[in-house]
């Protein structure tokens, strides 16, 4: 959870995350202490991977799920003075309504977690539509909320926006469509574009220089196609080459044929795609002869699945992801909590809920105000550093992982603070 210490200056703010509960107030306050004198001199919490999405460890945001079941009643969490919004659709059907119960839960553990958060969570479900969302903001809104935590989808967010914005108050969304974010809109959410930008710029690093790209047609693909030639331009490379493979995979084979022809052009290759797809792609190159010791390839979250680790093609290829330690204790507490494992992206309202509770504590009457939740130096979450841009999109800290025989190693660790810039 999230510990804090008092603010002397806005540089000196940071939420510090831990593995453990605070077990007293006393305690905490000396934690809080001896980490702001570590701090001060060097500062630095989606779519929906439980329902099938395709945006690696943020998930799929395809928009709007349908919804044609009743609303989930309205609902609260603690008992504290500070009212906060924590909309979800819980009621959406199929997988949505699943993965926002586990966010819940994991609302209910920070809360929980926390030592005596001032804050109440104002439960609603938006029913995973743009209707649904303004409603429930509206209804918060209307019950004293100071803050918006969610909604899960892009359209929904968008809505919520809509409503928040004009009475002054922010929204913190764990949609991935970077589209949606805007200046009081902020996404918490794990971005491709992020995961894109750091495995190009640590392959720059160690020397790539010319780069291709197999890429799947769709939304995911769309995006990551982007940020995959804005990163090869920033870093001074070059784009040799890249390819759209059909969802479907059906012209996957001669796409590969069409890459391999420029073998001996390119030293990277990224393959950003997932468990269903990285067997055939490896296969396909290997067939078509791209030599893989001295082609180097790379990845993103989507990689971080034991059946990609197991396939034999991508032995060396490099992937940026979150490290794993702060979700592996998470999610131990969670089970233990509920009896049941946490959706990946649980930890985005763990530490959603966790930031709002240190930031009541720690920043006064501007808790909430744009230049606390833009402050460069960021916060520390579940899954590591994060901070909010001004324009809503957020920066993540991750780690760069390399595939060994069924699994993988880490080869550039996570800052663990951000460059003040």
């Amino acid at each position: 959870m999230f510990r804090a210490f008092n603010r002397k200056s806005l540089s000196d703010l940071a939420i510090v995350a831990s593995s453990l509960p605070l077990p007293t107030p006393s305690r905490a306050l000396r934690r809080i202490r001896s980490v702001a004198l570590t701090l001060t001199t060097a500062m630095f919490v989606v779519g929906c991977s439980g329902s099938g999405g395709f945006f690696g460890l943020g998930g799929g945001d395809s928009g709007t799920p349908p919804s044609s079941v009743q609303a989930v009643p309205n609902s609260v969490i603690g008992t504290g003075s500070t009212k906060i919004a924590l909309i979800l659709p819980l009621s959406a059907p199929g997988g949505a309504g699943a993965t926002a119960q586990s966010l819940r839960h994991a609302a209910e553990l920070a809360i929980d977690e926390f030592s005596a958060p001032d804050i109440q969570l104002l439960v609603r479900d938006d029913q995973g539509t743009e209707a649904g969302a303004r409603e429930a903001t509206r209804s918060a809104l209307a019950d004293g909320a100071e803050l918006v935590l969610g909604p899960l989808f892009s359209a929904p967010t968008q809505a919520a926006g809509a409503v928040a914005l004009p009475h002054n108050r922010s929204v913190i969304s764990f949609s991935t469509d970077s589209s949606v974010a805007q200046p009081g809109v902020y996404l918490l959410s794990f971005l491709p574009e992020t995961e894109v930008d750091r495995i190009i710029r640590f392959a720059a690093q160690r020397g790539r220089k010319s780069f291709a790209a197999l890429v799947p047609d769709n939304a995911y693909g769309k995006v990551v196609q982007t940020a995959f030639q804005n990163a090869v331009a920033s870093t001074g490379g070059r784009v040799i080459s890249v390819e759209t493979y059909a969802a479907d995979r059906s012209n996957l084979q001669e796409v590969v044929q069409r890459i391999a022809a420029h073998a001996g052009k390119f030293d990277a290759l990224f393959l950003p795609d997932n468990a269903d797809t990285l067997p055939s792609v490896a296969q396909y190159l290997r067939t078509a002869g791209v030599d893989a010791s001295k082609v180097k390839f790379l990845g993103t979250s989507l990689w971080n699945d034991p059946r990609v680790l197991a396939i034999q093609g991508l032995r060396g290829g490099w992937y940026a992801a979150p490290e794993s330690a702060g979700f592996v204790a998470f999610a131990k507490r969670y089970q233990d909590k509920f009896g049941a494992e946490p959706v990946r992206i649980a930890s985005l309202t763990y530490d959603a809920v966790s930031l709002a509770a240190a930031l009541v504590r720690t920043q006064g009457s501007q808790r909430f105000s744009t230049q606390v939740l833009t402050n460069r130096a960021g916060f520390a979450g579940v899954d590591g550093v994060f901070r909010f841009n001004a324009n809503g999109t957020n920066d993540r800290a991750l780690a760069i992982f390399e595939v060994r025989q069924n699994t993988s190693v880490t080869v550039s660790a996570a800052p663990r603070e951000f460059k003040m810039n």
